[in-house]
């Protein structure tokens, strides 16, 4: 029967096993774990073909326990009662049973919450395997009683070491640069490095792989990302702080990335919006109205076309003076506010449109500003305990060092005229 190549290089000792050196190099912990056969319950968190189920199974291999395969795709509560069952058995004879669970994160809470008691007693040894992040997939209990090691993407080198044993399992010849070039689109996923390398070798001429069909073969890159999980938070993260940090060259990058494999513009366009205020503010009042006109254009035109408008956005925002000042004013207000729910306003700043609460000497002692030369009063608006609080702290940024002047300029005739 047929095997793609990814299977049938599949190592069978973590000596043939490529990359994750800062787990299983000799005298680090997992090698220390899988050799001496002291299993603990475990998840192993990476990205796709890093090699979490090629662990599992060298550790099938190797261990004394009985080994059980379980998928999370197909298997459910029923399949998982019938595991149990099987484990407390062996248990009253004296033999571990280790679990394999590959794709953990597609249980629910029900399926994760199964499995809680016979962890606990030690009637199995989970291994889970995952490539979303545990913290936020994982049942917190079960998660608890797991060591988690994270694996990483192959670097390079790795897939290269893999792809040059591959061309001598498939008997085809492929220079140096031709690996390097599947190793660079691979990106760090040795199951996809060997499955284009397979793919290549099956329509070369001659036994030969040659850029031509290497093109072919990889008409467009495949880039990692999913639109609903950690990689997602983490490119927008990567935009949001490459715009913070002035740097307009990683902006546009991330921008790129994130656009090129497949995310909604307009989301991206409503975080520009949110990062105007929040990280530009009055150091840039245009910055707000910038952003606005970019969803508005990703709004009209969609993708490709749109992605211009973002760029547009996501440039200027890099490149203007920055101020959280609103931010952090903000966020200052909201804890008294939250602090503070029960305190009433000053009745000299409360309507009074009934006789009522004029009566109640609702805006009794109310001074009209436009009244005043200055269009200013000495008139305090806060609550009596938070008389004096400055939330607002101007930077000398941009435009913001003309609101710092005019606010101490207030703040001085308040004082000569209070």
């Amino acid at each position: 029967m047929y095997e793609p190549l990814a299977a049938r290089m599949r190592p069978e000792s973590l000596d043939d096993f490529a990359g994750q050196k800062h787990l299983i190099a000799p005298g680090k912990i997992l090698r220390r774990i899988i050799d001496s056969d002291r299993i603990p319950s475990m998840i192993f968190w990476g990205p796709p073909g890093v090699g979490k189920t090629t662990l599992a199974s060298i550790i099938a291999r190797k261990t004394q326990a009985e080994f059980i395969t379980f998928s999370a795709v197909t298997g459910g509560i029923k399949e998982i009662r019938e595991v149990m069952k099987l484990a407390d058995s062996n248990r009253n004879f004296g033999t571990r049973t280790i679990l394999f669970v590959d794709e953990i994160h597609r249980f629910n809470k029900a399926q994760q919450d199964a499995f809680l008691p016979f962890v606990e007693r030690g009637s199995i040894i989970l291994i889970g395997a995952t490539t979303e992040n545990p913290s936020f997939e994982i049942n917190g209990a079960l998660l608890s009683r797991c060591k988690v090691f994270v694996l990483k993407p192959l670097s390079p080198d790795d897939l290269m070491g893999l792809l040059r044993r591959g061309i001598g399992v498939m008997n085809v010849k492929a220079d140096d640069d031709i690996l390097r070039a599947i190793a660079e689109f691979a990106n760090g996923d040795a199951r996809s490095a060997l499955s284009l390398l397979e793919m290549a070798a099956i329509n070369s001429d001659n036994a030969t792989i040659t850029p031509e069909i290497l093109e072919q073969c990889t008409s467009r890159k495949s880039l990692l990302y999913d639109k609903s999980g950690e990689e997602h938070y983490n490119m927008i993260s990567a935009l949001h702080k490459s715009m913070r940090n002035s740097d307009p060259d990683a902006a546009i990058y991330w921008l790129s990335r994130m656009l090129e494999a497949g995310e909604d513009p307009l989301y991206i366009a409503r975080r520009v919006v949110r990062f105007a205020s929040e990280d530009v503010g009055l150091a840039e009042p245009g910055a707000l109205s910038m952003a606005v006109a970019a969803y508005q254009a990703c709004h009209f035109l969609g993708m490709p076309e749109c992605s211009v408008n973002l760029a547009q956005a996501v440039i200027h925002m890099s490149v203007v003076p920055k101020s959280n000042s609103l931010y952090t004013a903000y966020n200052s207000a909201r804890e008294d506010a939250l602090h503070s729910m029960a305190e009433p306003v000053p009745l000299h700043i409360r309507n009074a449109p009934t006789k009522l609460m004029r009566e109640l000497e609702y805006g009794k002692g109310y001074q009209y500003a436009h009244d005043y030369e200055e269009a200013v009063t000495a008139m305090e608006c806060l609550p009596e305990n938070l008389r004096g609080r400055e939330y607002y702290r101007p930077t000398e940024h941009g435009s913001e060092i003309n609101y710092k002047r005019r606010i101490e300029n207030i703040k001085k005739w308040r004082k000569q005229n209070g």
